[in-house]
């Protein structure tokens, strides 16, 4: 890999993000993923934010790691792997060429470094106005605009309910039944029957609310709230979806595919 070869910075390692990550990695380009010491993601067997506990991860063709500091960085891209890196603050803006930054940390808010901080700024789902702090949005909410690009106002707002599968919707998303630390009783991807103990908050048993798949749920690192998203239950009881990045991530990756090709300067870049 050419040392001044620019990379498009990807913030957050979330399912979101990782959908993203493939789409861009696939394509040829160079990619870093930022995030937080303690990774909040969900669904964590499709989340590139799994390597900052596991080191490694291995999601469909991709391999992420931890990597600390821009010349792991670097020699991660060489690898033809994708640098998950613990930069809260993005730091690797300083010490690398970032051609474009990704903002898909799903924080329902605009980024705090603002549209100056890359040649072009994506912000994915709601909070984010193309024009204003960034230049580009992607739509996140399910329906005909997923993965549609706008280059001026913003994404949907947020639902706050659940896409339904299989009859199911909000009963979908578990919820931390006491604040603390989850102790985990089923590994993901295990089929589960309805009132099966899936953890434990704080001594407070959380139970699956029907039959169904493991899909998510938080690391047992992260401290939780009370009523906080802490996993996630599938109703169509197949095991191998917990392995594959979703197609509404897929879709919103190709959002931003498209909003990178569509600058012919970036475009000659990024291939550089």
């Amino acid at each position: 890999m050419n040392p001044d070869r620019s990379v498009v910075l990807i913030r957050g390692g979330g399912d979101l993000a990782t959908g993203i990550s493939a789409r861009l990695h696939r394509a040829g380009i160079a990619i870093v993923v930022t995030e937080v010491p303690e990774p909040r993601a969900v669904r964590r067997l499709v989340a590139l934010a799994e390597a900052v506990y596991s080191r490694e991860v291995q999601i469909e063709d991709l391999r992420g790691k931890l990597v600390r500091g821009t010349e792991e960085v670097k020699v991660a891209l060489n690898e033809g792997v994708i640098p998950v890196l613990v930069d809260p603050e993005v730091k690797i803006c300083q010490e690398m060429k970032i051609l474009t930054l990704v903002d898909a940390r799903m924080r329902k808010r605009p980024s705090e470094l603002g549209i100056e901080s890359a040649p072009m700024v994506i912000g994915i789902g709601p909070g984010f106005t193309a024009g204003v702090d960034c230049h580009a949005v992607v739509e996140t909410n399910r329906g005909h605009h997923l993965g549609r690009v706008y280059w001026q106002g913003s994404a949907e707002p947020d639902t706050g309910i659940p896409e339904p599968v299989s009859g199911h919707d909000v009963d979908r998303v578990l919820r931390a039944p006491a604040p603390g630390h989850l102790q985990v009783s089923v590994a993901l991807g295990t089929v589960v029957k309805s009132g099966e103990l899936l953890a434990t908050v704080s001594g407070v048993p959380l139970k699956a609310p029907f039959d169904g798949v493991l899909r998510g749920l938080i690391h047992e690192a992260v401290e939780v709230k009370l009523g906080e998203k802490i996993g996630d239950l599938d109703p169509r009881g197949e095991p191998s979806f917990c392995y594959l990045i979703s197609d509404k991530a897929l879709a919103v990756g190709g959002g931003v595919l498209e909003a990178l090709l569509s600058n012919p300067n970036l475009r000659r870049q990024l291939w550089d």
